[in-house]
């Protein structure tokens, strides 16, 4: 099953914010659409007149993590979906070739040994709830999809988390990433 973000004028969250944090954007749009699909429309293919832009993904076994690392995020991560979470960001991100030369032991040394991803992201666990979806496997423009959702009280403490992430050696991978502000409409 995929996830389809589609930017225009439908869906149930409004755009705040759309700016690019590194390399090319993506033109903002009133409104996003979150929609679930069980096959992808070919990428030769223009997203209806409505549309600007489609991103799709889809959510795959949590990587990169040992297991005591999994057993905690299980523990204390919320669900997505919570009625007092009206406040969302989707940032997509791109990471460079030079990332993917290395291997999976590599990234994972990159990502949790120096970078501190799981551990310095747990501080704002449940507050926040993230769904990371796959998507550079499907040919899309980025490589994942990251969606978060957080209520207002916490916007915040979702900028320090994202601020945290950015000043991160792994960060230094990532050759395009689009900063998605929204709420529910």
């Amino acid at each position: 099953m995929f996830t389809v973000f589609s930017a225009g004028d439908i869906g149930a969250w409004r755009m705040t914010r759309c700016e690019a944090a590194r390399g090319d954007g993506l033109p903002a749009a009133a409104r996003l659409a979150i929609t679930p699909s069980d096959r992808l429309a070919p990428s030769s293919q223009q997203p209806p007149s409505h549309q600007l832009w489609q991103l799709a993904g889809f959510a795959s076994n949590v990587r990169y993590v040992e297991r005591a690392e999994k057993t905690a995020l299980v523990n204390v991560q919320a669900g997505l979906g919570r009625t007092e979470a009206t406040c969302a960001a989707l940032i997509p991100i791109k990471k460079s070739a030079a990332w993917w030369d290395l291997t999976q032991e590599e990234r994972r040394d990159i990502f949790e040994a120096q970078s501190h991803h799981i551990a310095g992201s747990m501080t704002y666990l449940p507050a926040i709830a993230r769904q990371l979806y796959h998507a550079r496997d499907l040919g899309q423009p980025f490589d994942f999809l990251t969606w978060f959702e957080y209520a207002p009280e916490h916007a915040d403490d979702f900028e320090q988390l994202v601020a945290h992430l950015r000043q991160t050696p792994e960060w230094a991978f990532v050759e395009r990433e689009v900063d998605i502000r929204l709420t529910r409409a």
